[in-house]
């Protein structure tokens, strides 16, 4: 049975709103908690500090070793919570690809896992960001293709070409 589905995308791909859409169509319970939720539970000092998260103006991300020490707790505390009975869906950005993958591989170990990739036009998911006005413009484009690199998928999505519903049906479709 799927205890965790992972879905990965660059911002403005729409892993949010399929992430609601998959609660809906789900059996059951599901918990949806993402990246956006781990920075937003941080103190506004990791923002400014070199060892947190930075957000440059062209929209590029960094991060220092503060980050990453949370994250990791983060990682293990979504596994603790699968591991008790809770079925999760992780809004995940692989800035790191494939070496973000493995942070989760090694964090969610024997647990049931979808892996699902939300890929996104970078023109289109540029679009949405303006649109949104609550990111820096720049982080679309520039995530696009980079959180995908060296990532194995169980299954893709394309949010330029299916909306938010139908992209959850199929990911639904492929829930044990």
């Amino acid at each position: 049975m799927t205890q965790v589905i992972v879905l990965n995308g660059g911002s403005s791909s729409g892993k949010s709103g399929i992430a609601r859409c998959l609660q809906a169509v789900l059996p059951g319970p599901w918990l949806a908690l993402g990246t956006d939720t781990l920075v937003e539970a941080m103190p506004a000092s990791m923002q400014t500090s070199d060892g947190g998260i930075g957000f440059a103006p062209d929209g590029e991300v960094t991060v220092g070793p503060e980050f990453r020490t949370l994250e990791a707790a983060w990682l293990e505390g979504i596994a603790a919570m699968a591991r008790a009975g809770a079925r999760v869906i992780v809004d995940e950005v692989f800035l790191g690809g494939a070496e973000s993958q493995q942070r989760w591989r090694k964090a969610l170990g024997e647990l049931q896992v979808l892996w699902v990739g939300v890929r996104c036009d970078a023109a289109v998911a540029a679009g949405r960001e303006v649109a949104r006005g609550d990111r820096i413009i720049g982080m679309a484009a520039s995530q696009a293709e980079l959180v995908h690199r060296g990532v194995a998928y169980d299954l893709e999505v394309d949010t330029a070409h299916a909306e938010s519903m139908a992209c959850a049906r199929t990911i639904a479709a492929h829930v044990e």
